[in-house]
């Protein structure tokens, strides 16, 4: 056994510096931002440089506060983005998921990007800011699935980078409340267990879907754009015997989310 399945192991988790190219992450992170932008100038008016940081993160919250249904359907859309999906099945991601012993992997949810700021939350929610969680009781995949997850922003406790609990991976499935995005564990939880983590761009943290881990808070007036992988192991043999179970339900709408449309001269036009 490897040093770094040792590592994971124990503690349930694993931070990699450097893991991932400059390059590649700031390529999804630019394709996300350009969807947003197309957005934010149907909504606003406003043409924006998506590099200007704060200006382009300020017309993200003006664009959420004037066309909250666009701006959740945008949220979405850069979930299907080119870039995001072929980092989710990268060689390199493979091999690492095949050194901390993840024999056979296979991808246990579609690629997820979250940009979670306190202005882009309405009617108190929190999805933002997740409470302690373990993300198995949402996927219910393998015993070893494995979720990695980075920021694609310099990361730390006053943007809200994940605080983790070591070792809690190997403590079993946790009662959890029913309600809100994750539902929160509900009893045995110690804010003196969790341990901070940074993040520069590039590094990653590789952890077990029973790892208990919850978001920090963010403090500061930017999003704190980050990328969520999910795994599990084809090879593991309670989820062979349990039939491959998929928690993730994908379903179309049942009516037109657009009424009367499209009509006969708009599809004239797009084949013309």
């Amino acid at each position: 056994m490897s040093t770094l399945q040792q590592q994971f192991n124990n503690d349930g988790y694993v931070i990699l510096r450097n893991f991932l190219d400059k390059d590649l992450i700031n390529s999804i992170y630019t394709e996300a931002r350009k969807i947003f932008a197309v957005q934010i100038k149907r909504a606003t008016g406003k043409s924006v440089d998506i590099d200007d940081k704060d200006a382009f993160e300020n017309a993200m919250f003006e664009f959420f506060e004037k066309d909250f249904n666009a701006f959740v359907n945008t949220g979405k859309t850069v979930q299907h983005s080119f870039s995001l999906h072929r980092l989710g099945v990268d060689p390199q991601i493979e091999d690492l998921l095949k050194q901390v012993g993840i024999s056979n992997p296979i991808i246990g949810a579609r690629p997820a990007m979250q940009f979670n700021s306190r202005f882009l939350s309405k009617d108190g929610s929190k999805h933002w800011k997740l409470d302690a969680h373990q993300d198995w009781r949402t996927g219910q995949g393998s015993l070893d699935s494995t979720v990695i997850w980075f920021p694609m922003v310099d990361a730390g406790a006053d943007i809200g980078a994940l605080q983790v609990i070591p070792g809690s991976h190997k403590t079993g499935l946790k009662e959890s409340s029913t309600s809100g995005y994750q539902g929160g564990i509900t009893a045995g939880i110690k804010d003196e267990d969790f341990v901070q983590t940074e993040f520069s761009v590039g590094d990653i943290l590789i952890f077990s879907a029973f790892l208990v881990h919850q978001s920090g808070n963010n403090i500061t007036n930017n999003i704190r754009w980050s990328v969520q992988l999910r795994y599990n192991n084809l090879d593991e043999p309670t989820f062979i015997e349990r039939g491959y179970p998929m928690a993730y339900i994908y379903a179309p709408e049942k009516e037109l989310v657009t009424p009367d449309f499209p009509s006969v001269q708009q599809l004239q036009h797009v084949f013309s």
